[in-house]
C-alpha cells in the first residue's frame, strides 16, 4: 500500500513536471509572441481614445457648424483686398464660424490663405469650416451685390444708358418709362406736389432731378423700380429740414429748388455754384428771362456752346430763352452742393446785382461774370471764337 501511495505521488510529480515542461510549452511560446502585440494594441486603443476625445472636443469647439442643420442663407462679402484675418473676423461676426483664429490657422496650414476670392457668397450656419473654406476658395465668387453710381449733372437718360451697359437692366426704356410716369413711387410726398401741379404731361421725365447722385450698393437682381426707390429715398434723406425751411423762406418749393440746382450744376464748376445761383436769383427777382443755354441742351441733347437761331426758337417749357422764370422742371440730377448753392447764393453777387455770365473757356469751365448788358456783350465778343472752335472740333 505504501509503495502504491509513493508511486502515485511520484507519478503526480512527474506528470506535473512533464505537463509543465512539455504539455504547456506550445502555449507559453504563443503568449510570448502575443503579449507585446496585445500590449501595443492596448496602447493604440488608449491613444486612439485620447485622440478621438480630443478631436471631438476640437470639432465641437472650432470646426462643426454653428447651427447644425440650419439652411437659412446668409449673404457674405469678401471685399477686394481683404486679408485672411479680416475675412475670418467677418465670418465670426456674422455667426458663420465659431472661432476666427482657428479658421485663419486652418487656411494658413492648408495653403488656402492666398486663394480666397473676392466676391459675394451665400452661406448658411449649417456649414462647417471646411465647407466654408472650400466655397471661398473654389466658388465662382459671382457678386450678389454691386455698386452703381449716378454722377452729379447726369440726366436720367445718361443713367439709364449706364445701367444697361452694366447689364442691370435689359433696356433703357424699362427704366425711363418709370421715370417718365413715376408709376410705383407716387407715395413720396415731394412727388405728390409735382403730380398735383398738372405739369406732368409737359415734363420730359417726372423724376428728373429727384434721383440723388451718389454711389449705391444694390442687389444684382434689383429691378428698375427697386433702384429708383433707393435713389428717391436718398433724396428724401438729403433734403433735410434746414433746406426745407430755407426754401420756404425764399418762397420756393422743393421742385423749384431742384430745378434751379440742376441748372447751376450744368452751368458751372463747383467753385462758381453760388455765383451762378446769385445771377439766376437776381434775374428771377427782376422778372428777366434766365436765358440759360443748358436748358436748351436738355431739349436738343447736344452741348453746343454757340446756340443757333433754331435752338433759341424751340417751343418748349424748358426753353428759358422763350419763357420767363424757371423751366418746367429739373434738367439733370444735381449734387447736394448745387442744391445748397440754389438755396444760399453768393450774397455779395446778389447785393451787387450781377445779372450775366458767360464761358471764358469751354474746356476748363471758367466763367466771366458781368453786371450790365454792355459788359456782357463785350465779353461774348471776346470769347465767342472759343465757343465756335469748341463746336467745330466736336462736329456740332
Amino acid at each position: 500500500m505504501a509503495n502504491k501511495r509513493h508511486s502515485k505521488r511520484e507519478y503526480d510529480f512527474e506528470t506535473l513536471r512533464d505537463e509543465r515542461e512539455y504539455g504547456f510549452y506550445w502555449y507559453s511560446g504563443i503568449w510570448n509572441i502575443l503579449r507585446p502585440i496585445l500590449i501595443g494594441a492596448g496602447a493604440l486603443l488608449l491613444v486612439f481614445g485620447l485622440l478621438s476625445s480630443a478631436w471631438t472636443a476640437i470639432n465641437e469647439a472650432f470646426i462643426s457648424p454653428v447651427v447644425p442643420g440650419d439652411t437659412m442663407e446668409i449673404a457674405f462679402t469678401v471685399a477686394s483686398g481683404n486679408s485672411l484675418s479680416r475675412v475670418s473676423r467677418n465670418l465670426e461676426e456674422q455667426g458663420l464660424i465659431k472661432n476666427s483664429s482657428f479658421f485663419k490657422y486652418y487656411c494658413d496650414f492648408a495653403g488656402l490663405g492666398q486663394k480666397i476670392q473676392a466676391g459675394d457668397y451665400m452661406m448658411t450656419r449649417g456649414m462647417n469650416i471646411f465647407e466654408i473654406a472650400d466655397l471661398l476658395t473654389t466658388g465662382d465668387g459671382h457678386p450678389i451685390t454691386l455698386d452703381i453710381t449716378l454722377i452729379p449733372g447726369h440726366t436720367l437718360e445718361d443713367f439709364a444708358a449706364y445701367l444697361k451697359e452694366k447689364g442691370i437692366i435689359q433696356t433703357e426704356n424699362e427704366f425711363l418709362d418709370l421715370c417718365r410716369t413715376g408709376e410705383g413711387v407716387s407715395d413720396y410726398y415731394f412727388l405728390n406736389d409735382v403730380l398735383s401741379s398738372g405739369t406732368t404731361a409737359q415734363r420730359k421725365y417726372l423724376l428728373e432731378g429727384y434721383l440723388a447722385p451718389n454711389t449705391y450698393e444694390i442687389y444684382t437682381n434689383a429691378s428698375a423700380l427697386d433702384i429708383i426707390k433707393k435713389l428717391l429715398a436718398q433724396t428724401d434723406y438729403i433734403f433735410h429740414s434746414e433746406w426745407q425751411a430755407r426754401a420756404s423762406e425764399l418762397g420756393m418749393n422743393m421742385d423749384q429748388v431742384l430745378t434751379l440746382a440742376s441748372m447751376i450744376e450744368k452751368e458751372a464748376k463747383k467753385s462758381d455754384f453760388t455765383k451762378v445761383s446769385a445771377v439766376f436769383h437776381n434775374r428771377l427777382a427782376a422778372k428777366m428771362k434766365l436765358q440759360s443755354d443748358v436748358t436748351i441742351h436738355y431739349v436738343t441733347t447736344e452741348r453746343r456752346m454757340s446756340l443757333r437761331s433754331s435752338d433759341l426758337a424751340i417751343d418748349s417749357p424748358y426753353n428759358t430763352y422763350k419763357y420767363t422764370g424757371l423751366p418746367i422742371g429739373p434738367i439733370c440730377n444735381p449734387s447736394p452742393e448745387a442744391i445748397n448753392a440754389a438755396l444760399y447764393p453768393d450774397e455779395s453777387y446778389v447785393a451787387e446785382k450781377y445779372l450775366y455770365f458767360c464761358s471764358k473757356d469751354p474746356d476748363t469751365g471758367e466763367l466771366y461774370f458781368s453786371k450790365t448788358l454792355e459788359e456782357h456783350e463785350r465779353a461774348t465778343e471776346i470769347y465767342a471764337p472759343l465757343w465756335q472752335a469748341y463746336d467745330q472740333e466736336r462736329g456740332l
